[in-house]
């Protein structure tokens, strides 16, 4: 019980290091302050440019792979059930996800998950994080909405899982559990996304 309290907790702190919030000290701003309040990679984007934005996405990112593989680490070296492992695995990824959201040094107002979601796939199910990207960037392409991107991509992800278990590529339904509840997560934090394009106040992404 102590190990699966201390990986939730070392994931929690993993997620919640906040990198865009650190680069825009970096930049001499406060990141908050600027575009639409958000401390993720797009915001970020958009107010520094992507000399910010990238390192700040990829950092997310490795985030959600971290949480994970350094999960599988600690389980490693205490238990050896395969079934514990993934569920270990599983809350780690949940649990960074949840750090990146809510942070704990920025009072609980963090980013939207998606880039350290992706790393969580990554880290569980490398295929379908693949998948989700081309569905994000084919969105992306299509409609120029980060958001629009990042909820589409998130619903792809249980769908992926559905057909990679009905082929026989994953087995048992505690994946597709994960992924319906990584969906949630990331469409939730985006509500207020969905309140803008409703009322056609989201901003695009122009091409250049």
């Amino acid at each position: 019980m102590f190990t699966i309290g201390g990986i939730a907790l070392i994931s929690y702190l993993i997620g919640s290091v906040p990198a865009g919030y650190l680069a825009g000290r970096v930049a001499g701003i406060d990141i908050r302050k600027f575009g639409s309040g958000n401390i993720g990679a797009t915001n970020v984007v958009r107010v520094l440019g992507k000399r910010y934005g990238y390192p700040v996405l990829l950092f997310d990112f490795v985030k959600g792979t971290a949480a994970v593989e350094i999960s599988i680490l600690i389980f490693n070296s205490t238990y050896h059930a395969e079934v514990s492992r993934e569920l270990c695995a599983i809350l780690a990824g949940v649990s960074s996800v949840i750090g990146h959201s809510y942070p704990v040094w920025l009072g609980f107002k963090g980013g939207k998950g998606v880039a350290t979601s992706f790393g969580v796939v990554f880290g569980l199910i490398p295929v379908a994080a693949l998948i989700a990207v081309v569905v994000w960037l084919m969105t992306f392409g299509t409609t120029r909405y980060v958001s629009v991107a990042s909820m589409t991509a998130a619903l792809a992800l249980p769908v992926t899982v559905v057909a990679m278990l009905y082929l026989k590529q994953l087995s048992g339904p505690t994946l597709l559990l994960f992924s319906i509840c990584l969906a949630v997560i990331v469409i939730w934090r985006h509500r207020s996304n969905l309140s803008r394009l409703m009322r056609g106040t989201e901003p695009r992404f122009e091409r250049k």
